[in-house]
């Protein structure tokens, strides 16, 4: 079997290498964030969108360093692992973890940021597109809101407990309450609902990710002159709403079928999904 390779802070080395020490505030303290990314034709898409993130993530946890990741950067140090992985013109997931070098307890010896770089190949997706998610909530733990609620953080308990809620009961996907019990994301996505000709998706300040599909799916919905409201979303929606969709860098757009006994149309997000094809910002896109 072939060896597969990662970055780790510049260098390029196997991925099952000894990287960490017990002291490592990524390992004890999950102190860092982290971008994912779909590389494709050569690119990363949306690539300026993820700096930008990234940059403004950083500089609120107080990592250092946050201009060196830029556009170039990224771009290169990607290129760079995707050809020693032998993945040239191939659809790959792209993963950067930026995080807090030093140790110290909870007061950080030194605020310097390292990274590591992962790329896995996209297998073709086995789903027909013709058929959608089957969803349902997940209710036993439920996501606190706060200024930290927007970034992509390392620390993901929720979504683990989630994910294994999602594995038991074989759902595609669940989706995630904040803490006063309002519609806040899905396992690995952002949401959107449909109803009465408006598209709903949860306010920032209900403690969603603050997803770059999200926006761009916003920007493509008010292109095509639909009004896109960010709300408060009591959950009951999901029993009268014409459409609902999810929404990540990687996956792009996936329509949900099915909710409990509810059923879905697929229309507007069938639409952003061939709209989504030829969408570009121009900017290094």
């Amino acid at each position: 079997m072939p060896i597969h390779y990662i970055n780790f802070n510049g260098q390029i080395v196997p991925e099952d290498s000894k990287l960490f020490s017990v002291d490592s505030r990524a390992l004890r303290y999950g102190d860092g964030l982290f971008e994912t990314m779909l590389y494709q034709g050569g690119e990363i898409r949306f690539l300026h969108l993820h700096v930008d993130r990234l940059q403004r993530g950083m500089q609120k946890l107080q990592l250092e360093q946050s201009s060196m990741f830029d556009a170039y950067f990224i771009k290169k140090i990607t290129d760079d692992l995707i050809r020693k992985n032998n993945m040239l013109g191939q659809r790959v997931r792209v993963r950067l973890i930026v995080f807090r070098e030093g140790g110290g307890i909870y007061t950080p010896v030194t605020n310097k940021s390292a990274f590591i770089l992962q790329v896995h190949k996209l297998e073709t997706e086995v789903r027909d597109k013709k058929v959608g998610l089957i969803v349902d909530l997940f209710t036993e733990v439920k996501k606190p809101y706060s200024d930290l609620s927007a970034l992509k953080t390392n620390n993901a308990l929720v979504y683990v407990l989630a994910g294994n809620f999602k594995r038991k009961f074989e759902y595609d996907d669940v989706f995630i309450l904040n803490q006063e019990g309002f519609l806040c994301e899905a396992l690995t996505s952002n949401i959107f609902v449909y109803f009465d000709k408006v598209l709903y998706t949860p306010a920032l300040n209900q403690g969603c990710v603050e997803g770059i599909m999200r926006k761009v799916v916003m920007d493509m919905a008010a292109d095509e002159g639909i009004p896109v409201v960010e709300a408060q979303i009591n959950p009951e929606i999901m029993k009268k709403a014409d459409e609902l969709f999810c929404t990540n860098a990687v996956q792009g757009i996936q329509w949900v079928m099915g909710y409990k006994q509810k059923r879905y149309f697929n229309k507007i997000s069938r639409l952003m999904q061939e709209k989504l094809l030829n969408w570009s910002y121009n900017k290094g896109e």
